[in-house]
């Protein structure tokens, strides 16, 4: 890994004051995240990184802090510098980023420039960070860190500038694809998906007893079979919870699937189903076979008109989404970058039938309203 400068650490409320002081006037800071989703049942940041420039002596140099939250219990300071208008603030990837402190801290953010999306809109083949960052500087990130206990104190030396690693080379990063973005023409486009970035909502911490539905492949299910998968859903939310472990870490979405629709009664047909080790067998077999029976008994749950596993819905969502993939493939980027899922999923709830009707909703900008507007209307016309 490349040696920078040691990063400023910040973890007193004064220290955090006088970094927020020192950076109120810069025009650009880059940002980023730690948290522990892959350890606790609930998730929280664990460390904030920025880098900002700072011109001295006719040079420009990357100033680097990395904050601590779990050491400074108020943070409202810092969310000054995020709500500003004249300080553009610079991720890799923001969504989880700025959903997770939006949760954690209740920022705002205002002004971003996201290097992913900007990577995705370009249509580079490689968008992932470590990519990037070797590609365009020849650094190298050391691997070993990507997956760190951060909640956990202190830190080494050697994750403290992983961490750094993470903003202090995207200012110059954005510059380059700024520059590719107004020669390609795509500035513009790229700037909406910055601007969309702005209302994604807070990481929302509660218990959903509903998010059954949204499991890939719940909609195939029907009658018993639905009632079964909310039973598991229920059990491995609660197990989670009583162990404080993701709950994927209890068993993955798609075996509550395969349980759902096989639904076994004995342990030697519970250990057929894929991604049911002898270990979890052994350890969650009683509760899975006690939760498949609750819901043999259960009424089965009925499905929403207004939810996104109603049959029209589904069939619109596919529809709008072999038409974005295509497109996609057609122009060489990622299907995001044509719309973003989720407003595929509010076309497919809302179905608007004319341009008025288009021209409210929200998750599609102007810019891509106007490129894209009667085709999508056309493609709803038939579903």
């Amino acid at each position: 890994m490349t040696r920078l400068p040691r990063p400023k650490l910040i973890s007193q409320a004064r220290a955090l004051k006088n970094l927020v002081e020192q950076l109120r006037d810069i025009p650009l800071l880059a940002v980023d995240t730690e948290s522990n989703s892959m350890f606790v049942y609930q998730e929280q940041v664990c460390l904030i990184q920025l880098s900002a420039r700072h011109i001295g002596n006719k040079e420009t140099e990357i100033l680097d802090f990395i904050i601590d939250p779990l050491a400074v219990s108020d943070l409202s300071a810092l969310g000054e510098l995020f709500a500003n208008p004249a300080i553009e603030k610079v991720f890799h990837a923001a969504d989880y980023d700025i959903s997770c402190m939006k949760r954690d801290f209740g920022f705002e953010f205002v002004n971003i420039f996201d290097t992913y999306f900007a990577a995705q809109t370009l249509g580079w083949p490689k968008v992932g960070l470590s990519s990037l960052l070797e590609e365009h500087f020849g650094v190298l990130l050391d691997k070993r860190f990507q997956q760190s206990e951060w909640h956990h104190r202190p830190l080494s030396a050697e994750e403290l500038q992983y961490a750094q690693m993470d903003t202090h080379y995207l200012p110059a990063l954005r510059d380059i694809q700024l520059s590719a973005l107004q020669q390609a023409g795509y500035l513009e486009e790229a700037q909406e998906g910055f601007r969309e970035l702005v209302d994604l909502p807070a990481a929302d911490r509660s218990f959903d007893p509903d998010g059954f539905w949204r499991l890939k492949g719940a909609y195939l299910l029907e009658g018993p079979t639905l009632a079964v998968l909310r039973e598991l859903y229920l059990w491995r939310e609660k197990t989670a919870q009583k162990r404080d472990v993701p709950a994927y870490k209890i068993i993955q979405d798609s075996t509550l699937v395969d349980l759902a629709s096989a639904a076994p009664s004995s342990p030697v047909a519970l250990q057929k189903i894929r991604g049911i080790t002898k270990q979890v067998a052994n350890r969650d077999g009683k509760g899975i076979l006690n939760a498949i029976d609750r819901g043999r008994k259960e009424t089965p749950p009925r499905r929403n008109p207004q939810n996104r596993s109603a049959p029209e819905v589904i069939a619109r969502y596919e529809v709008l989404h072999t038409w974005r993939k295509e497109k996609a493939l057609a122009r060489g980027v990622e299907s995001n970058v044509i719309l973003s899922k989720n407003a595929l999923w509010v076309l497919a709830l809302r179905h608007p039938k004319t341009l008025e009707e288009l021209a409210v909703i929200e998750e599609i900008g102007p810019h891509r309203r106007a490129k894209y507007g009667n085709e999508l209307l056309s493609l709803l016309k038939g579903v």
